[in-house]
């Protein structure tokens, strides 16, 4: 041990062995943090974790709304509220309640884009998707979802390049809370055709995602999003390791095929998505995290059905 060291402890009134004996001294220790505000921990470690959005849930205040979550038997919660809520009320209300938190959305993204060509609306996208960073750290969390913009605010080339430009500029943020942005694939026209037909490919939402050639960019694919234009299994199979947490809802594409009108939104377990296939795309690269919900909430028997539909798509 350094002389400078051995100085501290004198003056600090610890003999070495002092310091040894607390340094040993579990329960102490233990004693001591308990008293510090610590943030919540998952409802359970599995391979699966399932949890609903925030304004799913139903309640006076936020910490009504964590506990009806709590109630109805999910892992955790997803707060997509940031816009009205600060660091500290997210983990206050997680850690008086006991639920997790594992991922922050502010929903202006689709108001205030990283593929606007008016530098305030990207001014007020950073500064949005800033504080989802921070929310999400705060609480325990480990990532932010995304929508990056839209295809009306450009060229395709143009918009993307844009965007990336743009959200690169929080990646140092991003990797020093230890926080994951996700870009969600939805009906914005980027990175799929959209009224195409039903088989289309990933390739471009990948070729995006890799174009920054960061550990701390990746997907939270929705399930139900794209079942319109592509197989949702293969999907998952080529984006494979970029797959980091899902949206679960159902879609009945043939129904909109058929009536050529594209809103054909389901419960989970409604519609015509093949489950078994999406189960086995997961097995197959080996998909280990976070799944949320976005259906209709409501009160807690209607979260407890969401959850039992999530069981019974996702496990069998």
């Amino acid at each position: 041990m350094g002389t400078n060291r051995r100085r501290f402890l004198t003056a600090a009134g610890c003999s070495l062995g002092a310091a040894s004996a607390t340094t040993l001294a579990p329960g102490k220790l233990i004693a001591a943090e308990a008293s510090l505000p610590t943030v919540a921990q998952p409802a359970r470690i599995d391979r699966i974790l399932f949890s609903c959005k925030y304004t799913m849930t139903k309640g006076e205040n936020i910490e009504a709304r964590f506990q009806s979550c709590k109630d109805a038997g999910f892992d955790g919660i997803d707060f997509d509220d940031c816009g009205k809520y600060t660091a500290d009320q997210v983990r206050q209300a997680s850690y008086n309640t006991g639920l997790f938190v594992h991922n922050a959305i502010n929903h202006a993204h689709w108001a205030k884009r990283f593929t606007s060509g008016n530098p305030a609306a990207v001014e007020t996208a950073t500064k949005n998707l800033e504080h989802c960073i921070r929310v999400s750290q705060a609480a325990g969390g480990s990532g932010v979802l995304l929508v990056i913009g839209r295809n009306s605010d450009g060229p395709a080339a143009e918009v993307a390049d844009r965007a990336r430009a743009n959200i690169s500029k929080l990646l140092p943020l991003a990797a020093a809370l230890g926080q994951q942005i996700l870009f969600e694939n939805v009906w914005n026209g980027m990175f799929y055709h959209h009224g195409g037909s039903p088989d289309q490919d990933c390739q471009e939402l990948i070729a995006f995602i890799d174009s920054f050639k960061s550990p701390w960019i990746g997907a939270y694919f929705d399930i139900g999003n794209h079942h319109r234009y592509g197989n949702v299994g293969d999907w998952i199979r080529a984006l494979g390791h970029r797959v980091v947490k899902l949206d679960l809802k159902g879609y009945d594409r043939s129904k909109a095929l058929e009536t050529k009108r594209d809103g054909q939104w389901r419960d989970i377990t409604a519609g015509d998505i093949d489950w078994a296939d999406v189960r086995k795309a997961l097995a197959e690269i080996n998909f280990h995290g976070w799944t949320t919900a976005e259906v209709g909430g409501g009160d807690t028997a209607r979260l407890k059905k969401v959850r039992a539909d999530m069981q019974r798509a996702l496990v069998g």
